[in-house]
């Protein structure tokens, strides 16, 4: 599966009495698709998907998939602790006719490789959607080790590895042990560059909800052969990366948006937003970075 070299995991936006706003997102995709996305996650973990209800992310799903239109493939996050709770949502979203499915792996259970293996294999096998495996240990206190990848992506349809362990030397053996049609992607903005270099596909990224023209300006570059130019695009945007992730994601994300015109709202207890001195450390962090440009 194609999904493009910057995939965004979007937010979700709310409006002041907590519901989902619509016009929002329609306004917040279209955004996207203008700045360099070229697929878009939904209901994953940067769409505080935690606090969706089961009847919100199937209406959230639904309604992206209807404004995208076939322009870009959508990927939604139906993974859980729960493998049989993931297993019908990921049914439910297959019947709203996303593109991908993303699976997390599994929080707080603290399954071993093999669990995490069968848990994997189990929602799989009921759908017939490429999926997109999530490896986030700083979340899930669980890390998805190389040979455990290497194990799933002979399963026809896990195409795809979103890998935040920050460990360049786990992404390099997955890369080195598996089908050449097999992808990884960072799941952290700032190993972006570093992975395309050891052979990587791009990112599922956060920062593109603000940077993303920028990002796609270092991937156009690096695979052009211009990697002085990918690198100095690189370090214009680390302070930005840097910067979104000194509080709980998505926190400053959705700060950030609303300096560039996009308001997405609140965000849903337990997150709460920055305070002033929060929101100006990171207004100084932004302007350095529009000065540099």
């Amino acid at each position: 599966m194609n999904i493009g070299n910057i995939s965004t995991a979007m937010v979700t936006p709310f409006q002041q009495d907590g519901t989902i706003d619509y016009l929002a997102t329609e306004k917040l995709i279209e955004h996207l698709l203008s700045t360099g996305t070229e697929s878009l996650v939904v209901c994953g973990t940067t769409g505080e998907s935690p606090t969706l209800s089961t009847d919100e992310k199937l209406a959230l799903i639904k309604f992206v998939v209807e404004k995208v239109n076939k322009r870009v493939p959508v990927i939604a996050g139906t993974g859980s602790n729960n493998t049989a709770a993931s297993i019908e949502l990921s049914k439910k979203a297959e019947a709203l006719r996303v593109d991908a499915i993303m699976i997390v792996t599994p929080y707080y259970n603290k399954p071993n490789q093999k669990g995490m293996l069968a848990h994997f294999e189990a929602i799989a096998k009921e759908i017939a959607l490429p999926v997109v495996v999530y490896n986030i240990p700083s979340r899930s206190v669980v890390n998805l080790e190389p040979e455990t990848v290497i194990a799933l992506s002979k399963i026809p349809n896990i195409q795809i590895v979103k890998e935040a362990s920050g460990s360049l030397d786990q992404m390099t053996k997955i890369l080195s042990e598996t089908d050449n049609d097999f992808r990884v992607y960072s799941g952290d903005d700032s190993l972006t560059l570093p992975l395309l270099a050891i052979g990587g596909s791009g990112v599922i990224s956060v920062a593109s909800h603000i940077v993303g023209s920028d990002m796609k300006d270092m991937v156009q570059a690096f695979h052009a052969g211009d990697h002085a130019k990918a690198s100095k695009i690189h370090q214009l945007i680390l302070p930005v990366i840097k910067g979104l992730f000194v509080h709980p994601n998505p926190v400053t994300v959705k700060y950030a948006l609303s300096k560039i015109g996009i308001n997405v709202g609140t965000l849903r207890l337990p997150l709460v937003e920055m305070g002033e001195r929060e929101k100006i450390e990171f207004d100084n962090i932004w302007n350095d970075y529009m000065e540099n440009k």
